[in-house]
C-alpha cells in the first residue's frame, strides 16, 4: 500500500531528497518538502479506482499532522460520545454534575483504549471507537423495571435541609449509592452480553456469513446508518437553521471549493527556511468548518445577540449554556476498572443487552467496508472482520468494566469524515485514541468541547451522514438496477428499515409476549434501523430466485477475492507476529489471524 512518488506528488526545493519520498515507510518525508500535484489523482488504490486520497491507510504523516487530524476526528465524534452520559445520568439518578463530568471522563478513556485496540491488533482500519446508542436502548429497558426506578423526588427536597444539620456527606454518600447500584447493573449486563460478540468474531461464524452477503445486504445496511439519524441531524440543526447552514458552507466550502487551492507555509528544514505549497484546507476541511461557525457563535454570545431565555429560539447557538459544565469538571481524573462498584448480573438485563450486540455487529460490519473503500485500502478478508468484531466485544467488556454505561462500536461519522478530508491514515485515528485518552484523563480539556453550539454539531451531522447514505448507494454498482427483483429487495428493506424501528419507538409497549426478557430482545432489535435494513436484505436476496450477475454478487465477491489475492493485504495483518503465526501449523487453524487465509487459499489451489 506504498504510494509511487513520482506518480503522485512533484519535489520541490529539494530535488536530493526526491528518491526518499515513501510515505508507507519507516522514513516518512516532512510536508516542507513536499508540493502535492492537484492537477492529477492522488491516488488510485487497487479495487477503490477513484478513491483520492493526500494519506492513504500505511501512511504516516508527520506528528504535528496527526495530532491536528486527530483533533478533527475527536470533534467529529465528541457529541456521539457525550450524548451517552448525559442521557444515561438522568435514568440511573445522578443529582451531581460531578459524578456526570466524572462519567463523561471515563467513556472518553474507555473510547481512546479501544480506538488503539482495534486500529492495532483489530481490524485495523482508520475506524474510531465509541459509546453507542445501540447499547443505550436496553440500558434505558433495564432501567425502566420498577426495582431501578429513580428514588420519590421529595426525597431530594430534603437535601437543603439535610445539609444545614450538618448531614451533607451523608447524603452524598446515599445519592452515589442510588446510580452506582444502577450502573453496575449496566455493567454486568454489558460483560456478559459481550461474550457473545467475541465468541461470533474468534469462532469464525462472522466470517462465514459474509459468503451469503452481498452488494443488496450491504447497500440497505449504510444507507440506514445515515438515514436513519435524520431526526438527530434536524434536532440539532433546527436549533438554529442559520448557524447550522453557515456551518455546511463552510465546510463544503473548505472540502471542494477550495480542495485544489493550497496555502503556502513557511518551514525550517535543514537550517534554513523554506516557502511550500500545503492543501490546509482539503486536510482539515471539518475542523475548519466547525471552528470557524464555533467562533461565529462565541462573538454573537459575546456580543449577546442571541437569546438569553432557554426557551427562545436560537438560544441554543449560545457558547456560554455549557460553561458551568467547565468549571465542575475536575482537572485531573484517572478512571479504573470497578471504580463504580462490583458489576451485578441478571437475565433479563443480559439478554437484553444481547440483542444490542447483535445490532452493534450487523452495523460495524458495513462499516468496515466503508471505511476500506474509503481509506484507499482493499476490501477486508474474512479473518480481519472475525478479528474486528472480537476486539469490540472486547472493547465491550472493558467498557464494562469501566462502567462507561455503554459498550463500545465503530463510529460511522468518522468514517465519513475520511470522505471529506481525504486522510484515511491509520496512524492519525491512532493519535485520535491517544487524544481521547488524555482528554479523559485531564477532565477540563475535554469539557471546553462541550461549549460547541448544538446547531454547529447538527450541520456537521447534515454532511458527514449524507456522505454515510451516499457511500452505501455506491456499493450498488456491481448490481442490475434495471431488474425489478432488485429493485425490491433494495427499495423494501431501506424502507422497511425506517418505517418499523419508526414505529416500534412510537408504541413501545405494544409487544407483550409474556416474557419479559424477550420483549426486551424484540424491542431492541425491531428499533435498531441497520439490523432491519440488512436483515431484510440479506433474507431477500438470498430466498427470491435471482442469477448471480443480476444480484451482483459474482461481481461483487470475485472482485472482493480477487482483491484480496492480487492486492497487498498486509494492512491487515498483526504487526509483530508475522513471523510466529506462520512458524507453527496450529494458527492456521484461527479463523481471526492472516495465517488462516494464507492456508485457505494453499488449500484452494
Amino acid at each position: 500500500m506504498r504510494l509511487q512518488a513520482e506518480d503522485k506528488v512533484e519535489v520541490g526545493l529539494m530535488e536530493q531528497e526526491t528518491g526518499s519520498l515513501a510515505f508507507g515507510g519507516k522514513d516518512a518525508v516532512e510536508p516542507p518538502q513536499l508540493r502535492l500535484d492537484v492537477g492529477h489523482e492522488t491516488q488510485e488504490e487497487p479495487g477503490n479506482s477513484g478513491v483520492d486520497l493526500i494519506y492513504s491507510i500505511n501512511d504516516r504523516p508527520p506528528w504535528y499532522l496527526c495530532i491536528l487530524l486527530g483533533l478533527q476526528h475527536y470533534i467529529l465524534a465528541f457529541s456521539g460520545i457525550l450524548v451517552i452520559p448525559l442521557i444515561l445520568a438522568d435514568h440511573i439518578c445522578i443529582t451531581d454534575n460531578v459524578a456526570t463530568s466524572q462519567l463523561i471522563s471515563t467513556i472518553l478513556f474507555v473510547s481512546g483504549l479501544c480506538t488503539l485496540l482495534q486500529t492495532t491488533i483489530g481490524i485495523r482500519l482508520p475506524i474510531l471507537q465509541g459509546g453507542s446508542i445501540t447499547f443505550l436502548t436496553p440500558a434505558l429497558a433495564i432501567l425502566a423495571l420498577p426495582k431501578w426506578q429513580c428514588p420519590d423526588s421529595n426525597q431530594s427536597a430534603n437535601l437543603p435541609m439535610q445539609v444545614e444539620n450538618g448531614n451533607s456527606s451523608l447524603q452524598k454518600e446515599n445519592s452515589d449509592d442510588v446510580w452506582m447500584t444502577r450502573m453496575c447493573e449496566i455493567q454486568g449486563a454489558i460483560l456478559v452480553a459481550s461474550l457473545l460478540q467475541v465468541v461470533l468474531g474468534l469462532s469464525g461464524l462472522v466470517g462465514f456469513i459474509l459468503k451469503y452477503i452481498g452488494p443488496l445486504t450491504i447497500a440497505p445496511t449504510l444507507n440506514l446508518i445515515g438515514l436513519s439519524l435524520f431526526i438527530e441531524a434536524g434536532k440539532k440543526s433546527g436549533s438554529h437553521w442559520g448557524i447550522a447552514a453557515l456551518t455546511v458552507c463552510l465546510i463544503l466550502l473548505f472540502s471542494q471549493y477550495l480542495s485544489k487551492v493550497n496555502v503556502p507555509l513557511i518551514g525550517y528544514k535543514d537550517k534554513k527556511w523554506q516557502v511550500f505549497q500545503y492543501p490546509v484546507f482539503k486536510l482539515f476541511s471539518a475542523l475548519l468548518g466547525m471552528c470557524g461557525a464555533w467562533l461565529f457563535c462565541f462573538l454573537l454570545t459575546v456580543f449577546d445577540v442571541f437569546p438569553s431565555k432557554s426557551d427562545e429560539y436560537g438560544f441554543l447557538a449560545r457558547t456560554d449554556i455549557n460553561l458551568q459544565a467547565v468549571v465542575q469538571a475536575p482537572w485531573l481524573y484517572l478512571p479504573y476498572p470497578g471504580q463504580w462498584g462490583v458489576p451485578t448480573v441478571s437475565v433479563s438485563s443480559v439478554l437484553g443487552m444481547m440483542a444490542g450486540i447483535l445490532a452493534s455487529t450487523m452495523e460495524s460490519i458495513g462499516d468496515y467496508y466503508a471505511c476500506a473503500r474509503l481509506s484507499g485500502a482493499p476490501p477486508p478478508p474474512s479473518h480481519a472482520i472475525n478479528r474486528g468484531i472480537a476486539v469490540e466485544g472486547f472493547g465491550c467488556i472493558l467498557a464494562a468494566l469501566w462502567g462507561t454505561g455503554s459498550g463500545t462500536t465503530s463510529y460511522s461519522q468518522n468514517i465519513a469524515g475520511l470522505s471529506i478530508t481525504k486522510v484515511g491514515s491509520r496512524l492519525v485515528l491512532q493519535t485520535t485514541g491517544i487524544l481521547m485518552i488524555i482528554m479523559g484523563i485531564f477532565g477540563k480539556f475535554g469539557a471546553i468541547f462541550i461549549t460547541i453550539p448544538v446547531p454547529v454539531i447538527g450541520g456537521m451531522f447534515l454532511i458527514m451522514f449524507g456522505m454515510i447514505a451516499a457511500v452505501g448507494i455506491s456499493s450498488l454498482q456491481c448490481v442490475e438496477l434495471n431488474s425489478s427483483r432488485n429493485l425490491l429487495i433494495l427499495g423494501f428493506s431501506t424502507f422497511s428499515g425506517l418505517v418499523l424501528p419508526t414505529w416500534f419507538q412510537a408504541n413501545p409497549g405494544i409487544v407483550n409476549t409474556g416474557v419479559k426478557e424477550l420483549d426486551q430482545v424484540i424491542v431492541v432489535l425491531l428499533t435498531t434501523h441497520m439490523f432491519i435494513g440488512g436483515l431484510f436484505g440479506f433474507v431477500l436476496d438470498n430466498t427470491i430466485p435471482g442469477t448471480d450477475k443480476e444480484r451482483g454478487i459474482r461481481n461483487w465477491q470475485d472482485n472482493v477475492q480477487e482483491d484480496v489475492r492480487s492486492t497487498d493485504v498486509s494492512c491487515y495483518d498483526i504487526p509483530l507476529c508475522g513471523a510466529v503465526f506462520n512458524r507453527y501449523k496450529c494458527f492456521r487453524y484461527l479463523p481471526f489471524l492472516p495465517s488462516y487465509m494464507k492456508a485457505t487459499q494453499r488449500i484452494s489451489k
